[in-house]
């Protein structure tokens, strides 16, 4: 019992850090070096652009996705029920944070389950693909799926963060083979997503040949998790060392772009560091198929429900006059031709 209060406690150390800490990279994620092409005449009723996307099967209103934060607690709970509530008033996809907490005490999971406020939304499970060498197989990632009524399961990989912790699960040895296994026996699709260092166009091609669903880059840019643990640590050594590796991986454009070039074919989710309609605009017109923030949502979500809606709409409506003004008429008129990339 004590470990699962720590876990618990830790969940709730992270939410307040990055509700009042400095913990964005100032390593640029990259989309300042992209311009939107004007169309002066862009020959389109801006009322008649849709920003509405299909994703796994299920109509979205705009492609964005409040990405994977928090639950583990009752204050983690009570930030995803508010986040829960916009996505499904925006009809926008959703993740929870890692569901670690709730798999080691079921006590807890009460603050993942949001089905009954977000009946309609696409949503991910979580958990950290690192477990798979520290006793999770197929049941605990099973649990997982059905404690959420999840439609899609992300793995994320946070190496960095787990060297950090004086907690932290460092052994990554052997998961290829194991996150093989787990997506021929899982009934959801499975994702896999970094925490803010990025995935490289190497091992997001192995992954997807593995039978991963699709990769969710999460590249340098936005949240630093090592920024994060450096707060965390009591040691002031320790805390410089995190510090160090504040702005260490690969921003989120240069993943885009690496599985442009090598031809990477799979569903791709852009995060780290995404701020903007015009950077969800960008990430699609790079490949990507959804957009996630999660950093800006729960900073809204911490102002509350109206400033939290206030948020969500104005980034939506960024991404129409984008559209508008790019001669964008649907979301699949995005693409590489209406971008251009600066030195």
């Amino acid at each position: 019992m004590e470990k699962v209060s720590k876990t618990s406690h830790r969940k709730d150390e992270h939410l307040i850090i990055c509700l009042e800490k400095e913990v964005v990279s100032s390593v640029s994620a990259g989309f300042e070096k992209i311009r939107i092409k004007h169309q002066a005449l862009p020959e389109l009723d801006y009322k008649q652009v849709d920003t509405s996307t299909t994703f796994l099967g299920k109509q979205l209103a705009a492609p964005i996705l409040i990405s994977s934060m928090t639950g583990g607690s009752a204050e983690g709970g009570r930030f995803n029920a508010l986040l829960a509530e916009t996505a499904e008033h925006f009809k926008i996809a959703m993740g929870v944070g890692s569901q670690r907490a709730a798999i080691e005490d079921p006590a807890l999971e009460a603050s993942f389950q949001v089905r009954e406020i977000a009946p309609s939304i696409l949503l991910f499970a979580n958990l950290g693909a690192v477990q798979l060498n520290y006793g999770y197989g197929i049941d605990q990632v099973r649990r997982a799926v059905d404690m959420i009524q999840a439609d899609a399961l992300y793995l994320h990989l946070n190496p960095l963060q787990e060297a950090l912790q004086p907690e932290g699960n460092s052994n990554f040895t052997g998961l290829f083979s194991k996150i093989e296994k787990l997506c021929a026996e899982l009934e959801v699709p499975v994702f896999v997503k970094e925490v803010g260092s990025g995935i490289n166009p190497h091992i997001a091609k192995a992954l997807l040949e593995l039978g991963v669903t699709g990769i969710d880059c999460a590249g340098l840019g936005g949240t630093s998790w090592a920024l994060v643990e450096a707060e965390r640590q009591p040691d002031p050594a320790m805390r410089h060392l995190a510090q160090q590796f504040g702005h260490w991986g690969l921003p989120t454009v240069d993943c885009l772009l690496g599985y442009r070039q090598q031809g990477i074919n799979g569903q791709i989710i852009a995060s780290g560091g995404i701020r903007s309609g015009f950077d969800v605009f960008k990430s699609i017109a790079l490949g990507a198929n959804l957009a996630g923030m999660a950093l800006p949502f729960i900073r809204s979500a911490n102002k509350g429900p109206e400033a939290l809606h206030s948020f969500t709409e104005g980034i939506i409506k960024e991404l129409r006059i984008a559209m508008f003004n790019a001669h964008c008429s649907t979301i699949s008129d995005i693409d590489f031709s209406t971008i251009t990339l600066e030195d």
